[in-house]
């Protein structure tokens, strides 16, 4: 009954997310290219970022956003490398990270995380990641190592980052909210205790010239990232106290967190849904 109710949770998220998706107007996005270090570029437009490593072995893709932003996406790519789509990395399940899958499945393979898979397995063909693994996993492209690696239990539970060991660059997904507060999907297995574990792992992990490519946000670097766990730790700590006390979610969200924190609630997630995602991550 529990693995149903989860099943349930995870498909109202996706059909809420999809709603959103198809009420958007896309016509008037523009698909921006940043050079971020190697082989390796940023583009933005609108959803997560993608990172695109271009070089001699044609284009290997980090995610891929919505599905009528393909052409837009397909033509900046074709400015960077005149070669071939070779892969396709997705960091997690979410629409604005993979809703690209659909037609660009069709002429290069998708790789994921096992749990992304099969997350994914209700869209077409196409859009099904068709390489999985559960752990760690390399593509040697462009002249480096591209190393994927799971970080369990954060934003999802197949989230990945993305590391492009010769450039310096790590893809972080949506680990990574750059001054926001983050989304996290509990009914996709996400857990706001488990993100700051593993943001803690990344910051200990990187090495500290490394440039970020986050989920959401401009290109960033370990002071940034620093700022983020100290963000996640004081704020989590903050609800995870006062849960303990016995106050209800309402009484939290009424007493509210430091005024420093006031300007993360201005994306996607406000003040009042962090308090809500942290309340019920807490066991």
């Amino acid at each position: 009954m529990k693995r149903i109710l989860t099943y349930a949770l995870v498909l109202v998220v996706v059909l809420v997310f999809s709603n959103t998706y198809a009420q958007q107007d896309f016509s008037n996005v523009q698909i921006t290219t940043t050079h971020v270090a190697g082989n390796v570029y940023m583009l933005q437009g609108s959803g997560g970022n993608i990172g695109v490593s271009a070089g001699p072995d044609g284009i290997l893709i980090v995610d891929d956003q919505f599905a009528p932003l393909t052409d837009k996406i397909i033509a900046a790519l074709n400015k960077l490398n005149s070669g071939e789509l070779q892969f396709i990395l997705n960091t997690h399940y979410h629409g604005d990270h993979t809703g690209g899958n659909e037609i660009l499945g069709k002429t290069a393979p998708i790789i994921s995380h096992t749990n992304t898979r099969k997350r994914l397995l209700d869209q077409p063909k196409s859009a099904i990641p068709v390489i999985t693994f559960d752990d760690a996993a390399s593509i040697h492209f462009n002249g480096e190592e591209i190393k994927a690696v799971h970080y369990p239990t954060g934003h999802t539970d197949g989230d990945l980052i993305i590391f492009f060991t010769e450039s310096n660059v790590v893809h972080m997904g949506d680990d990574f909210f750059v001054g926001r507060f983050p989304y996290v999907d509990i009914a996709g297995g996400g857990n706001a205790e488990g993100l700051l574990k593993n943001i803690e792992t990344a910051i200990a992990t990187f090495p500290a010239d490394v440039k970020i490519i986050p989920g959401h946000g401009p290109l960033a670097d370990v002071d940034d990232l620093k700022t983020y766990h100290a963000m996640l730790e004081e704020t989590i700590g903050i609800i995870k106290e006062r849960k303990a006390d016995g106050m209800s979610l309402e009484e939290i969200r009424n007493r509210g967190l430091p005024a420093k924190y006031e300007d993360w609630g201005s994306g996607f997630i406000d003040q009042n849904r962090w308090i809500e995602i942290v309340f019920n991550s807490i066991k």
